[in-house]
Parts: C-alpha cells; structure tokens; sequence
C-alpha cells in the first residue's frame, strides 16, 4: 500500500501532445456550443456578453486544470489547496446562469479527462432541456405602473379595465396631494393579445389621457422587478 501511495504521488506522467490538443479543440466546440445555447435560450432584460464570453473561458481554463492534476495525486492536491484560498465575489443575478457555470465546469473537467462521448451525451441532453423549458422562463409577468392627477385616476382604471376586459390585477395604489400612483401586474401573454385586439399599445393609450404624466412598463421575473 504505501509504494502504491509513493507511485502517485510521484506520478509525473504528462499527456501527449496529440492528448493535448485534442482536448482543447474539444473543448473549445463545446464552450461555443454553451455560449450559443445560454444566448439562445436566455429570457431575462439584461443579457451580458461578458458572463457569456466567461462560461467559454471557463470551460478551456478547467480542461487545462484537468489536464493537470489527471496524472498526478500530488498536483491534484497542492490545485485544490491552491484554489481554496481564492474568492470569487461576482454576484449571480440568476439562477439560471449558476446552472450554466455548472455546465461549463463539467464540460471541462470532461474534456480533461478526454471523456468526449460524456460530453457531448451530457451536453445534447441539457440543450434540449434549455430548449424545453424556454417557454416557461419567458412567460413571465408585466407591472404596469401609471402615475396621474388625482382627477385621472377613475379615467385610467376604466381604460386598463376595458383594454383588458377586467383581468388586469391592481396591486398597489398609493394617494398623495399632488397625485396617485396604480401598479397592475399583468401576464405577458394577456399583455400581448389585449394589445393585439385592441390595436393600439396600453402604453400608448394611456398616455393620451389628461392628467397621466408617466406610464411604465416593467418585467416581473421570479417575483422580484427588475
């Protein structure tokens, strides 16, 4: 047992190469397939081609590590030490993009250890899964905020009731001296076909009455306006 220890320990075999280069064109397919997937299926306001670019790098930089540490205990172990000390501290907006750091790490750790048939198995089933649930990420809701005159309130909400045939749910109404403020939260997809049916934008027809100074339309994604 203990020449067993001492023989990985002391392991310095390096990949080949071919190993090498192998690796790496792999990897880099397979990190240009995840940036096209997360830009595909992204559903949010504030797509970021900088996270993008860095769920690329990440993959290349972790089949690099891969290659490392593969071969030898020793490596492996002074890497993990190496990496504990480091803090990473961009914050994740969304959920949704931890998953795809996953992804990115996994397709490198996979690429390193030339597992290519794993990779692209693992990463053709997590893009039709994207896909699947695509839908489901972008039918999100609308706030519909309006700010008027108090004189206008009664004018607004009969509009937003006759636009959206009384389905629009009021949230907030908030009264002050110099006005009111009216918050509806609206689905996406009853925003749209109200619209549609109406032929003119709840925005733009509630910004003809007198006495509305400010209409805005906001996205509501996991309860949280952004």
């Amino acid at each position: 047992m203990r020449e067993f220890i001492l023989e990985n320990l002391m392991d310095t075999t390096s990949l080949t190469l071919v190993s090498v280069l192998l690796n790496n064109v792999v990897a880099i397919v397979a990190a240009f397939f995840i940036m096209f997937v997360y830009k595909f299926t992204y559903a949010g306001v504030a797509y970021s081609r900088k996270f993008n670019i860095t769920l690329g790098a990440v993959t290349i930089a972790t089949t690099m590590i891969m290659g490392v540490i593969s071969n030898n205990i020793a490596l492996s172990l002074g890497m993990v030490g190496a990496l504990s000390i480091i803090r990473f501290r961009t914050a994740i907006k969304d959920a949704r993009d931890a998953a795809f750091i996953f992804w990115a790490i996994a397709v490198g750790i996979g690429c390193g250890v030339s597992q290519y048939v794993l990779v692209g198995v693992g990463s053709l089933f997590l893009f039709l899964f994207m896909i699947l649930t695509k839908k489901g990420i972008g039918s999100g809701k609308q706030l519909l905020i309006v700010q008027a005159e108090i004189a206008a309130q009664n004018e607004v909400e009969a509009l937003v009731g006759r636009h959206f045939e009384g389905k629009a749910h009021r949230t907030i109404k908030n009264m002050s001296d110099y006005g009111c403020e009216m918050v509806y939260c609206v689905p996406e997809d009853l925003l749209n076909k109200a619209n549609r049916k109406n032929q003119v934008d709840i925005t733009e027809a509630l910004i003809k009455i007198e006495g509305v100074t400010r209409v805005n339309l906001v996205e509501q994604q996991d309860d949280i306006s952004r």
